[in-house]
């Protein structure tokens, strides 16, 4: 049955206790027989996999791990395909940007997500968060590909974040660090559905504050694809966002202030993520990037997250050449393209530069699995 606003409070709880019971069950025999450094090279090769590829190579149990993994999601269709191919013919840019901002941040406004995210730290290599946030920015960057939710690379890749996710939790159960009671099981069923709430409706709701037109088809179409890539994280058919905007926006709008706290875990993981983006954005133009940040999560959501007000001055009200952005930011950021009037709301141009700089956030995606850090460790604190 699909969740509901009348239903999805209890199905919440319930999903809050379930991990994801196959993958769970493999990567712990991959633990447990030491296959830790093959499964690191594997894991590489599970986001080039393609329907009908080869698997004779790979361990028999992962083999048919991968195999089942590969099918769609019970309802998925050609119109679901083609829906899903128009928003991000429109928006790809944009959104994979807003993903990798506004919705990781968001994610960070969970408690448990935000233990969970900083006690695994070490995952992100001894150098900070950089594989971890370029990790999900080539999810993101995935998702709108050409003829990704055609040829089977989108759910190869997914299907790797899935086995990230059960490492996670291997690592947590054998730490003996993890309050089950508390947080119920750590990355749940409930987290995992929960975040594609923030990376999806969230995101359309940064998108109207910041003035993208979105259809309502395109806007379904972007439900749809996060319906497919839940799918393939591993989430129960029950617990899969329904294909429909305005459902999930009002399943998210009931939910999101019962979820959504500030924590020690999320500044310092905001802070972390601050710190990187910085890297690819010159001075001032930065200032003006964060100042967008904080109008697409609105101020509420992103002083719970610490991200910083920017000093330009201004908070999340609309920014305009009288409060000085045009002339004070990186010699005319916005190369007069705002309309000279006070209360012109000028993030539309913000977002376009912001998606341009984030180019390099992308680069670094595309190439970063390409070191040889490990991606999955055998003990919580491994320093590796």
């Amino acid at each position: 049955m699909a969740l509901t606003t009348a239903t999805i409070a209890a199905e919440l709880e319930a999903a809050n206790k379930v991990g994801d019971p196959k993958a769970d069950t493999l990567v712990s025999e991959l633990i447990d027989n030491k296959e830790i450094d093959g499964v690191n090279a594997l894991f590489r090769t599970v986001g080039t996999l393609k329907p009908g590829q080869d698997l004779s190579a790979l361990p028999p149990r992962l083999a048919e791990f991968l195999k089942e993994a590969s099918a769609p999601p019970p309802d998925w269709s050609e119109a679901d395909v083609k829906a899903a191919e128009s928003f991000f013919a429109h928006h790809h840019g944009e959104v994979t940007m807003l993903q990798g901002t506004v919705g990781l941040i968001g994610t960070y406004l969970s408690p448990a997500g935000a233990f969970t995210l900083r006690s695994t730290g070490r995952l992100g290599g001894v150098e900070g968060p950089g594989r971890r946030l370029s990790q999900s920015s080539r999810l993101f960057l995935d998702m709108g590909d050409r003829n990704a939710m055609r040829d089977g690379t989108l759910a190869a890749n997914v299907t790797k974040v899935r086995l990230v996710h059960a490492s996670v939790r291997q690592l947590h159960k054998r730490s003996g660090e993890w309050d089950y009671a508390t947080w119920g099981e750590p990355v749940s069923q409930k987290y995992t559905t929960g975040a594609a709430c923030v990376f999806s409706t969230q995101i359309l709701q940064a998108m109207e504050r910041l003035g993208v037109d979105v259809a309502q088809d395109d806007a379904n179409g972007f439900m749809c694809a996060w319906h497919y890539v839940n799918h393939y994280l591993g989430t129960e058919e029950k617990w899969l966002l329904p294909k429909d905007a305005e459902q999930v926006a009002a399943l998210w709008n009931q939910e999101r202030d019962k979820e959504w706290k500030k924590t020690d875990d999320g500044v310092f993981m905001t802070a972390q993520a601050v710190e990187f983006y910085k890297k690819f954005y010159p001075p001032g133009v930065h200032d003006a990037f964060f100042a967008m940040v904080r109008h697409a999560l609105t101020d509420t959501y992103a002083d719970m997250a610490g991200l910083p007000r920017s000093v330009l001055g201004v908070a999340s009200e609309p920014l305009a050449t009288g409060h000085g952005l045009v002339s004070s930011v990186g010699g005319g950021l916005l190369g007069g393209g705002a309309k000279k009037a006070v209360g012109v709301n000028p993030y539309k141009e913000v977002l376009g530069i912001a998606s341009r700089g984030y180019n390099g956030v992308q680069k670094f995606a595309l190439t970063h699995d390409q070191d040889n850090q490990p991606q999955m460790h055998e003990e919580l604190h491994d320093n590796r």
